[in-house]
């Protein structure tokens, strides 16, 4: 494809910040306890209302390929935030923009970009030290409030996740999904437990409940199809001599085998259950693994050389409790094989460390969430469909910025951490080498103001007043509570923001503005005309007429 070039004298790199503008102006609505959403048009369904600054980010497409370019850099910022810390996207864009803005002006007037760069790098390292100084633990009482703040002042929303916590403890695994009501609910799962139900009903204990309940009961894992009752009747006579229930979890049981389970659990000759084993592919042999680390069990299949009619009780696993219902199986394992599933969790993560796609990340996020044997739910609920998306994603915030508090801890919110941390840059410049290094340090503390300044812009108060009033304060907690317009000490009255999501906002901040300001040249594609003709005429259902 034919190539476009754009010198620093074609007012390239003036047009790339124009990029960025437009892309943090849209994102930057979204800041602060009053901050307002953004409407996505979709192409299929309802249009999204959003106020999660990295779900707008990526919908922000420019017509101009140089504007376009700018606006795509700073949307790195805002992933990459999003991917380690999952909250903070909006306060990343606002710092990139911030330093792309005061470093563009300074590089017009002849500074050299290099040096200026390394000096915006050495103040960013240093304020990352200071930050960590500035930082405190949290306590269970300020797991709400750091969710509170991140859902946007959803005092429900961060009741319902400090509840999880408490449930499940700091380490536990917290998932959310869709509720089937408007209300939001927590259930906390006790096990594993995944959606698969028995295969017939006739395996029901408890026809009223219609559920299938056994304690202290044996598991048999088969990683193949049964066909043959004749396979199992060694195992299955071991359970009727010995007394105990069986639970049969197989990839699939043909209709001669399980007519000869059903018969014996009629008789009351057996206490047996028989379910489809979870997932499909790779991934179901996984699961039976997973399954068989908690429980004690070897997994029957054909590659381990064991043959299921010639294996006894040895390869049966053991289960506290199994709880089987229509559609879903819970398995409580009886503790004894703690450190064998500590060291599966620890190879899942690694996994999970490697994986690229997302959809990969959340499967493997699952199984450790059945591993670790207590699940805390955290159902959402709305009136409408459109409502929910936006609810979701800021749910999903909260938890992350509530994992990311618990990782680093805590520091005062509402812009009032970056504003301290602006005042120890002047310290930090006595030990840069040269005046251009010391400009790179001016620039960092005049982006610091940034995001203050936003906060209080979109409560209606004018930003630099707010700047003024809070610099005053000795207190290094004392800030601004733009929710109800008045200035306190934040850390007492619950605003606060976990440590190291302000880390990776400077940190990735920092990188993208590196990027930009030594940046001289841009290549982008040349438009096709006649292409985007064609592709006009396409979209308005046009074509070559046939005869």
């Amino acid at each position: 494809a034919v190539k476009d070039l754009y010198f620093q004298e074609d007012g390239a790199i003036q047009r790339m910040k124009k990029g960025v503008d437009k892309l943090a102006d849209v994102v930057g609505v979204t800041l602060g306890p009053k901050g307002r959403n953004v409407v996505l048009e979709s192409k299929y369904g309802s249009p999204r209302i959003v106020n999660d600054g990295v779900t707008v980010a990526k919908e922000v497409e420019l017509s101009d390929p140089v504007e376009n370019v700018g606006a795509r850099l700073v949307r790195q910022a805002a992933q990459k935030t999003n991917d380690l810390a999952g909250d903070g996207t909006t306060t990343a864009t606002i710092l990139s923009q911030a330093l792309i803005n005061e470093g563009v002006k300074i590089v017009s007037a002849g500074v050299n970009p290099v040096q200026l760069t390394r000096g915006m790098d050495k103040t960013i390292t240093q304020l990352v030290q200071e930050l960590k100084v500035l930082s405190k633990d949290v306590s269970d009482a300020e797991l709400s409030s750091v969710a509170s703040v991140s859902a946007g002042g959803n005092d429900e929303v961060g009741q319902l996740i400090a509840d999880a916590m408490d449930r499940v403890g700091r380490a536990g695994v917290i998932t959310m999904e869709e509720s089937k009501t408007a209300e939001d609910n927590l259930f906390v799962v006790e096990g594993m437990a995944f959606e698969r139900g028995y295969i017939s009903p006739y395996f029901v204990t408890d026809p009223e409940r219609m559920i299938t309940e056994y304690e202290n009961c044996k598991l048999l894992l088969v990683d193949k199809k049964i066909s043959n009752a004749r396979d199992i009747v060694g195992i299955l006579e071991e359970g009727i001599r010995m007394g105990f229930p069986i639970v049969l979890i197989a990839e699939e049981l043909e209709q001669e085998a399980l007519a000869t389970l059903v018969v014996n659990k009629l008789r009351g000759t057996l206490k047996i259950a028989a379910i489809k084993a979870p997932g499909f592919g790779e991934r179901k042999s996984s699961y039976l693994d997973d399954i068989a680390i908690l429980t004690g069990a070897t997994v029957i299949r054909d590659n381990c050389g064991l043959q299921l009619d010639k294996v006894g009780a040895e390869v049966l696993g053991n289960a506290a409790r199994v709880s089987i219902n229509k559609e879903t199986t819970t398995i409580v394992g009886d503790g004894t094989h703690e450190e064998e599933v500590g060291a599966r969790v620890k190879q899942i993560r690694v996994l999970m460390e490697a994986a690229e796609a997302d959809y990969e990340r959340e499967k493997l996020n699952e199984r450790i969430a059945k591993l670790s044997g207590g699940v805390a739910i955290i159902q959402v609920g709305a009136q409408t469909e459109t409502e929910l998306r936006e609810k979701k994603l800021r749910v999903e915030d909260a938890l992350n910025a509530t994992k990311a508090a618990v990782e680093e801890g805590i520091v005062a919110g509402g812009g009032t951490t970056l504003l301290k941390l602006a005042a120890k840059v002047e310290a930090i410049k006595e030990t840069l080498v040269n005046d251009e290094q010391k400009m790179g340090a001016d620039i960092v503390r005049k982006a610091l103001l940034y995001p203050m300044r936003l906060i209080a812009h979109n409560a209606g108060i004018n930003g630099s007043v707010v700047i003024e009033k809070v610099k005053s304060e000795e207190n290094p907690n004392y800030g601004y509570n733009a929710a109800i317009g008045e200035y306190q000490d934040l850390l007492t009255e619950g605003i606060i923001d976990p440590t190291k999501v302000i880390r990776c906002c400077l940190e990735n901040s920092s990188s993208v503005a590196r990027t930009f300001l030594t940046s001289d040249v841009v290549v982008v594609e040349k438009p096709d005309p006649a292409g985007d003709a064609a592709a006009e005429q396409a979209a308005m259902g046009g074509g070559p007429m046939t005869m």
